[in-house]
C-alpha cells in the first residue's frame, strides 16, 4: 500500500481520534513528539557547525506550540535558537511551552506588530523555522502576519516548514501565491494534499501514529530508521490522493 495525501477533512478527523478515548494521546503528548521531530530534521539538513542560529516563527495555534517544543528541543541540541511569536496563543499550554524555552534561555522577541525585531533578527540568522500556520489556515493573510511572511521569503535564509507551509492551502497549495516557498518540509502524520507539488527535502514525522490508526485510515506509511523521529521521503514513496 502507498501513502497517501490527506484531505483536510481527513487530516482533522485523524487529529480529533488520536486525541479522543480511542486514541488517548494528550495535546502535549502529540506537540511534544511532534516538535521533537521538527527539531530533528532541521537538525538533520543544516548541522549546527554551520547554521548554529535558528529562528523560530510561531504562530498563535498548535503549529506554533511545535515550534516552540522544536526551540527547545533545539537549544539542548547545542543550537542557538530564537523566538519570534508576535501573537502568542491565549491557552495555557503555550504559556507553559514559552515559559520552557525561557528556562532554556531562548530569546523570545516581544510581541508586536511592528516588524523591525524581526528584520533585525533575521540579520542574526543561519535558518528559519517556519510553525506560523498549521493546516486549518484560510487567506487572507492578517497582521502581524501579513508584513512577516514577505520578510522571510525575502531573506533567502533556508526555511524549514512544519507540516504545511505558512500561507499554502491545505488542499490547493500555494494556488494563490501567498506562502512560502521552503526548502525542506517536515509533513506530520502523512502529507497532506496541498504539498503534493513540493520539490524541496520533504520529510515525514509522526511516529507516534498508531497501528490501528494507520489501518483504519489507510496511510500506509513508511518504516521509520533505527530510533529516528523522522523519515525522508523519496520518488518511491510519493503518496497517492486520498478520497475526500
Amino acid at each position: 500500500m502507498s501513502m497517501r495525501y490527506l484531505s483536510a477533512r481527513l487530516a482533522q478527523q485523524i487529529d480529533e481520534e488520536l486525541m479522543s478515548a480511542a486514541g488517548a494521546f494528550s495535546i502535549d503528548q502529540l506537540m511534544e513528539l511532534a516538535g521533537l521531530a521538527c527539531a530533528q530534521t532541521l537538525a538533520t539538513v543544516y548541522p549546527r557547525d554551520r547554521y548554529p542560529r535558528v529562528l523560530v516563527c510561531c504562530g498563535p495555534g498548535n503549529q506554533g506550540g511545535d515550534g516552540l517544543v522544536a526551540a527547545r528541543h533545539l537549544g539542548m541540541f547545542g543550537y542557538k535558537p530564537q523566538v519570534y511569536m508576535p501573537k502568542p496563543g491565549s491557552k495555557d499550554i503555550y504559556k507553559r511551552l514559552a515559559k520552557q524555552c525561557e528556562n532554556m534561555e531562548i530569546p523570545i522577541l516581544p510581541p508586536t506588530t511592528d516588524v523591525s525585531d524581526l528584520e533585525n533578527a533575521l540579520k542574526s540568522t543561519d535558518v528559519i523555522m517556519d510553525a506560523i500556520f498549521g493546516f486549518s489556515f484560510k487567506p487572507p493573510i492578517r497582521a502581524p502576519f501579513d508584513k512577516a511572511l514577505p520578510l522571510l521569503a525575502e531573506s533567502r535564509l533556508p526555511i524549514v516548514s512544519v507540516d504545511i507551509p505558512s500561507g499554502w492551502d491545505v488542499e490547493e497549495g500555494n494556488k494563490a501565491g501567498l506562502g512560502l516557498n521552503p526548502n525542506v518540509l517536515l509533513s506530520l502524520t502523512a502529507p497532506k494534499l496541498g504539498v503534493k507539488d513540493f520539490t524541496g527535502r520533504h520529510f515525514l514525522g509522526g511516529r507516534f501514529v498508531p497501528k490501528s490508526l494507520e489501518k483504519k485510515f489507510e496511510l500506509g506509511l513508511p518504516p521509520y530508521p533505527g530510533i529516528e523521529q523522522i523519515v525522508e521521503l523519496d520518488s518511491e514513496d510519493k503518496p497517492g490522493e486520498l478520497p475526500m
